[in-house]
């Protein structure tokens, strides 16, 4: 065991010594450990020097006086001023008008318009998925949280009626906008049914480095509502998606601009691969059922292709009839 040695108590003496009782422990402590031994004596001081003549002056610049510092208080604690917040990425494409009346030919929400069963139905998915979007967020999903990505199993199930209803209702969000993204590169139909031009868009942003992705984003005067075209067609369109380069071209879309949501519309998951792509970048995954049309089992085919995003979510479209026998957007045509 190791061995302890004590200092002697009060009142007790060492084998062979005599001490005062009333000397104090630092004085005891003093006497046993020897601490006058470990303290350097004083020597003679040197002798001084001889006095020379001083040299001639001579004339020296100027020095310039130190800048004054002020003193610091005692309890006052200096912190350096926060760096500014970064700007968020501006889109600054050209807006083009969005003709109302060809939104309401195809059944679409039209801004501005009367409230619709349409419109309410459509309020309450967004709801659902701004609310989950926010959960994302504080769970620490990053960018993902503010992407939405709309599919189907098979073609004429409804995916960009979907896609183009939810983008135009978040778009009426007071604190939101929302970019809506063709990403059906084999048929892309956003711009038609939104009457916009054509122009370089995303897989143009994924084959060339030198391109901004916000240099393609279109305006509209649909205040809140961004296009971001499909852009150029080409065979590998999976393969320009499983690249490093499509991190970067989504986190700019979305930099520094946590309100912004971007909504994919993307091929059918059973029809093309770039829908299973996707789903690696996005927070929520939304697949259209279409009833009576949609078999179960390829919807199970579906979803299992598009786990790889965490929260994958079913939307019923085209239903004629509603179980539980309710009605939305009713109550505002109500007179009672």
């Amino acid at each position: 065991m190791t061995q302890h040695s004590k200092l002697p108590l009060s009142g007790q003496n060492e084998p062979g010594k005599t001490r005062a009782s009333g000397e104090s422990l630092i004085e005891r402590a003093a006497g046993h450990f020897d601490f006058n031994a470990m303290i350097a004596r004083p020597g003679p001081l040197p002798a001084e020097p001889a006095r020379k003549t001083a040299p001639a002056p001579t004339v020296a610049a100027p020095i310039s006086p130190a800048p004054f510092a002020a003193p610091v208080e005692a309890g006052v604690e200096i912190r350096a001023e926060p760096a500014p917040a970064a700007e968020p990425v501006a889109f600054h494409g050209e807006h083009h008008p969005i003709d109302r009346e060809h939104l309401r030919e195809q059944g679409l929400i039209v801004p501005e318009g009367a409230v619709s069963t349409l419109l309410e139905e459509f309020r309450i998915v967004k709801r659902q998925l701004l609310v989950q979007a926010g959960d994302l967020r504080r769970q620490g999903a990053g960018a993902a949280a503010q992407r939405i990505l709309i599919s189907s199993p098979h073609p004429g199930e409804g995916k960009t009626y979907c896609a183009l209803n939810l983008a135009l209702s978040i778009a009426a969000e007071k604190e939101s906008e929302v970019l809506l993204v063709d990403a059906d590169f084999a048929k892309p139909s956003i711009l038609s049914a939104l009457g916009l031009p054509g122009g370089p868009g995303l897989m143009d942003a994924l084959m060339d480095e030198t391109i901004d992705p916000a240099a393609c984003v279109l305006g509209t005067d649909i205040p809140g509502l961004w296009v971001m075209p499909a852009g150029d067609a080409t065979i590998n369109d999976s393969e320009y998606l499983s690249s490093s380069r499509t991190a970067k071209v989504l986190e700019r879309l979305t930099e520094n601009a946590p309100r912004r949501m971007v909504i994919f519309d993307s091929p059918p998951a059973l029809a093309a691969s770039p829908a299973a792509e996707l789903a690696k970048y996005v927070g929520q995954t939304v697949v259209i059922v279409r009833a009576d049309r949609t078999g179960q089992g390829a919807l199970e085919d579906a979803i299992s292709l598009l786990n790889a995003c965490p929260n994958v979510q079913l939307l019923l479209n085209d239903a004629q009839f509603s179980p539980s026998g309710r009605r939305f957007g009713s109550y505002y045509g109500y007179k009672g």
